[in-house]
């Protein structure tokens, strides 16, 4: 008897080439105080835990916005702020301090317990804190003396590097110390960014209460590029008010990230930190369930080489199953590869069409088109078309045909217009297979 697959076979073959994918490589995790006061933090603690098995190295950097502020408000300490950063007197550093301390202690306790009642019960992570960041005054702006809030001098990249190659998870709070001996408190966001940053890290994480940045329609954005992410910072800095929270993180992840992306930080990721395995799903699946700033879209339309053959055949052997496509061997598919062009995702070919020219008689065919089931409701067909369209144009083809027995009203809505097989090339017409009775279709280029 034939056993069906289930959900978890289907995810776990999905999952692998990421685990490939994530070896090795470095990411800093920016979790603010209000993630770790949430009652997920365990979880979430778990989550890095298995990251770290699988030969992630991490960079967990915290903030403790809440707890601080609850600090102060239990001793009745009023804080001013100036341009958004909280101006750290002598009165309030030290509650700040305690704040921030303990929430590292607790932290660190959650990393230390071993992880009992957890998917990941018995792993032991060292976790290491230390005066990896040295800080500096932000001194005085426009008459107002920052006092001992301050900024990063410089960071101990060699010491952090020598952690992680151990196989520690490094620790890093807002507070550091200056060459002087002082203390500061430094913005979370910052330290989390210039770390990623001189680390060169594969990724910057961070955390927020909702599934990532919402559009207007109440979906998840899954990808923006730096210039996009700014029309989005600007609008939540206009339309959330300032004494709150940042929107639970999401202002300070937009900050950091686009100053992370330009700065060579390939991929930052944003997830909630209320969603139970909200970050799994985020690295480990194809599609994510956060949002994603990146340097350039992490879909691409290119040529395909003797490499993608494998992940051709993957695309377009169910649709030959079904009769929508006419079969091609491998030993075809290996001579005509050079005339096909992928949409590639993450690695994985999520489309793919082939031109066939006809440059004697200006035209042209484009054939095997195939959109991977899990991406069809997007507009990559016409991505391709549109691509094709160019190819023909650069090469002096004045008119593209299809055939097709199965997407002839989607064709049609692209502007093509049936023609009868005497039109095709003499050379297609000798090919013409009546007996599948293809549609022909035809547009100018």
């Amino acid at each position: 008897m034939k056993i069906r697959s289930t959900a978890l076979v289907k995810g776990f073959r999905q999952s692998t080439p990421y685990v490939n994918a994530h070896r090795g490589k470095t990411m800093v995790v920016m979790l603010g105080g209000e993630a770790v006061a949430d009652e997920n933090f365990k979880n979430i603690i778990s989550d890095l835990a298995l990251l770290h098995s699988l030969g992630v190295k991490i960079v967990l950097v915290h903030g403790a916005r809440p707890q601080i502020n609850a600090m102060l408000q239990q001793n009745q300490v009023i804080n001013d702020c100036h341009k958004g950063v909280r101006v750290t007197d002598e009165t309030s550093l030290s509650l700040v301090m305690q704040a921030a301390g303990q929430l590292q202690l607790a932290i660190t306790a959650q990393l230390s317990m071993s992880l009992s009642n957890t998917p990941m019960a018995g792993t032991q992570l060292n976790v290491v804190s230390g005066n990896f960041v040295i800080a500096q005054p932000l001194g005085v702006d426009d008459g107002v003396d920052y006092c001992h809030s301050g900024r990063i001098r410089r960071i101990d990249i060699q010491g952090i590097n020598r952690m992680l190659d151990q196989g520690s998870i490094v620790l890093l709070g807002p507070i550091a110390s200056s060459v002087t001996g002082e203390s500061f408190n430094l913005l979370s966001e910052e330290v989390a960014t210039q770390v990623a940053i001189r680390l060169n890290a594969d990724k910057l994480i961070g955390f927020c209460s909702a599934q990532g940045i919402i559009d207007e329609q109440g979906g998840v954005v899954a990808e923006l590029v730096p210039r996009e992410a700014e029309l989005v910072l600007a609008k939540l800095e206009t339309d959330v008010d300032c004494s709150q929270d940042n929107a639970s993180g999401t202002l300070r992840f937009l900050r950091a990230a686009i100053t992370a992306c330009r700065a060579g930080v390939p991929r930052s990721h944003l997830v909630s930190y209320k969603e139970d395995g909200a970050l799994i799903q985020e690295l480990f699946s194809i599609d994510g369930i956060g949002t994603q700033v990146v340097y350039a879209s992490s879909e691409r339309v290119r040529i395909a080489d003797i490499d993608d053959i494998g992940g051709i055949l993957d695309l377009i052997r169910p649709l030959e199953q079904q009769g929508i496509l006419v079969r091609r061997s491998r030993e075809q598919l290996e001579q005509e590869i050079h005339q096909f062009t992928i949409i590639e995702k993450d690695g994985l070919i999520i489309g793919c069409a082939a031109l066939y020219p006809y440059r004697d008689d200006s035209m042209a065919e484009m054939a095997c088109v195939a959109i991977h089931k899990d991406y069809r409701d997007g507009n990559r067909g016409l991505i391709l078309l549109n691509y094709m369209k160019q190819q023909c144009r650069q090469e002096g083809i004045k008119q593209l045909f299809v055939l097709t027995t199965h997407s002839l009203h989607w064709f049609r809505e692209q502007g093509f217009y049936e023609v009868g097989v005497e039109q095709l090339p003499s050379q297609k017409q000798n090919l013409y297979n009546y007996q599948r009775n293809s549609k022909i279709l035809a547009t100018r280029t």
